[in-house]
């Protein structure tokens, strides 16, 4: 179903995400899936949510993965039904995943909302596991500009130069 929105299709979607309005979907699916299709129609290569087992059991679920101008990304995102800011647990999670994975590996976590404040500390201190916040704010901000992919260079261009994994995209200037 995903596959076949273009541009105006997932800014609708996005709009039925915030209205709470996806039937079909099942709790955050939609979100999930709309984060990836956004970097498909921009020119990455997307690699759609899946479980990695380890010695017979499964160990994680991964949201997606996203190449895009030489970075290979693991993205989680969280939607919660309420307006609830995203706390500390996925990054946590996530920095863990990235422990497994080749140190060059990036980590992306979207949220609806926005991040709580020991969140946002624990991106800060995370490195050299590198994980990039991403606010609804940016994300309706890329779906308005129909790029996503020079965001993520630009956020990824901020945290190398200036240490800042939760740079703002819509400002759109490096500090």
């Amino acid at each position: 179903m995903i596959q076949s929105l273009q541009w105006d299709g997932l800014r609708t979607l996005w709009d039925n995400i915030e209205n709470r309005s996806t039937p079909g979907w099942d709790a955050g699916q939609a979100f999930e899936y709309l984060v990836l299709r956004a970097f498909q129609l921009d020119g990455a290569e997307v690699k759609w949510p899946y479980s990695v087992e380890l010695f017979g059991e499964k160990v994680e679920q991964i949201d997606g993965v996203v190449y895009s101008s030489g970075l290979s990304c693991l993205v989680e995102s969280k939607d919660f039904r309420d307006k609830t800011n995203v706390d500390i647990a996925p990054i946590a999670k996530l920095r863990n995943q990235l422990l497994r994975r080749p140190a060059a590996t990036v980590g992306l976590v979207f949220s609806r909302t926005e991040f709580t404040e020991p969140a946002r500390y624990l991106s800060y201190f995370s490195l050299p596991q590198t994980i990039l916040l991403w606010s609804g704010e940016e994300i309706k901000y890329a779906l308005d500009n129909e790029t996503i992919c020079e965001l993520l260079t630009l956020k990824y261009r901020v945290c190398v130069e200036h240490g800042l994994p939760d740079y703002d995209v819509r400002e759109r200037d490096i500090p």
